[in-house]
C-alpha cells in the first residue's frame, strides 16, 4: 500500500477511534499517529485471533481496532 492511503488510513483510523473512545479527534498529525500506532496493533491482535482483513476497508478496521485498543491502554497508564 502507498504511503498516500497508509496517511489517508491512519488519519480515519486516528479521528474514528478518538471518537469512539472520548468524542473527538486529537488534529490531523495524532489522528495519523495514532491511527498507524494503531494499524500495527490491531494488525498483530488480528494475526493472533486467526482473522485476515484485506483492502481499503479492512485496512481501516483493523487500523481502528488497533487505534482504539491503544487509546485504551493510555487512557489506563493516565488513571495509574
Amino acid at each position: 500500500m502507498g504511503l498516500i492511503a497508509w496517511l489517508i488510513i491512519g488519519g480515519l483510523a486516528g479521528w474514528i477511534a478518538g471518537n469512539i473512545m472520548r468524542g473527538g479527534g486529537f488534529g490531523i498529525l495524532a489522528n495519523i499517529g495514532v491511527g498507524i500506532v494503531g494499524a500495527v496493533i490491531g494488525g498483530f491482535l488480528f494475526s493472533l485471533l486467526g482473522l485476515q482483513a484485506g483492502g481499503f476497508i479492512g485496512s481501516l478496521v483493523t487500523a481502528t481496532v488497533g487505534a482504539v485498543v491503544l487509546l485504551w491502554i493510555i487512557s489506563k497508564v493516565k488513571e495509574a
